[in-house]
């Protein structure tokens, strides 16, 4: 009779998964610390913000594939129209999300943009039934609900519906799935390159106006606050490319569980460094959100031990 061996975990296959659970780690340490970044970049206004970040990723990104010698792939996309003009949307969704988000952590509402970035997960669900005709379990119903119902208590405790948490979730969402829609035929760094790209002409001219009101900020306000805005094209660049390593190397349950640290920094950022109040009845709220995300990460790795149970089953059947 012919017996199975115990299957050998691969050479350097639990340093590779350490090394992403660390790059994950960092990127959304990074992202969770972006208040602190924006918030010093006072008294620059979302919109010079904005538009310093896409034309200083794009000369980051520009320097990185000119070194790796990688920027023939502008010529590939330039060839594929359906793909240029899913990044070309892609760029545009991220673009929404950045200027809310940027323009939220100005004006001392971070904490409502923390919540945006704790709905995503369950927008994303939603835009997967809407827009994808996907089927949901009903672990992922009730999530739905809940979530929906934490907007509503959420709208009558601000006295209206919180626009900001909402559109950050929208067009993130929607910037997730432009980028499924393009897929892997793209690296993180290209892809990045190609938003920047088809964004920049647009942040050069919002630049332009933005000096001839007088608004501008990059020249008047010191050495220190010109290279903060210079930095904002690697502050942007090397998170991604941090998420990019980690997806690579860790399963998507890991990447899932991780990308929570970005909305909790936000939200202790804004409360605990910016000065933002968050009364009670708004903790309340949050709380039901947390509640839906709980039930969202239960379903996410049930589903996942269901399916590895199945493939090993069928695996040993095989064997």
């Amino acid at each position: 009779m012919q017996t199975t061996s115990s299957k050998t975990v691969p050479h350097g296959a639990s340093t590779k998964d350490g090394n992403g659970a660390t790059y994950g780690f960092l990127a959304y340490l990074i992202w969770g610390a972006f208040p602190l970044y924006f918030n010093a970049l006072k008294p620059a206004g979302a919109w010079e913000v904005l538009s310093h970040r896409i034309v200083w990723t794009l000369v980051v990104c520009l320097v990185a594939l000119a070194v790796t010698r990688n920027l023939s792939f502008l010529r590939r996309l330039a060839a594929s129209p359906r793909q240029l003009v899913a990044t070309s949307l892609a760029g545009l969704f991220i673009a929404v999300n950045w200027t809310v988000y940027i323009q939220a952590v100005i004006t001392g509402h971070t904490v409502e943009a923390a919540l945006g970035y704790f709905l995503n997960p369950l927008v994303t669900v939603g835009l997967g039934v809407v827009v994808l005709r996907e089927r949901l379990r009903l672990m992922q119903w009730v999530a739905v609900g809940v979530g929906a119902l934490a907007c509503v208590y959420l709208a009558i405790d601000y006295g209206r519906p919180p626009w900001i948490s909402v559109v950050l979730a929208l067009s993130f969402a929607s910037y997730g799935f432009m980028k499924k829609r393009i897929g892997g035929s793209l690296t993180a760094i290209e892809s990045l390159t190609a938003e920047s790209a088809v964004l920049t002409p647009i942040a050069i001219g919002v630049l332009i106006v933005v000096g001839m009101t007088g608004n501008a900020t990059f020249n008047g306000h010191g050495t220190g606050h010109s290279v903060l805005l210079l930095c904002a094209g690697i502050v942007t660049a090397v998170p991604l490319l941090l998420f990019a390593a980690a997806a690579s190397r860790v399963p998507l349950v890991t990447i899932g569980m991780l990308q929570f640290i970005t909305p909790i920094l936000q939200l202790l950022c804004g409360v605990l460094l910016l000065g933002e109040h968050m009364p009670i009845a708004r903790w309340i709220g949050f709380a039901i959100v947390w509640v839906a995300l709980i039930l969202l990460t239960i379903d996410s790795l049930t589903a996942g031990t269901r399916a590895r149970r199945l493939a090993r089953a069928a695996e040993n059947c095989a064997i």
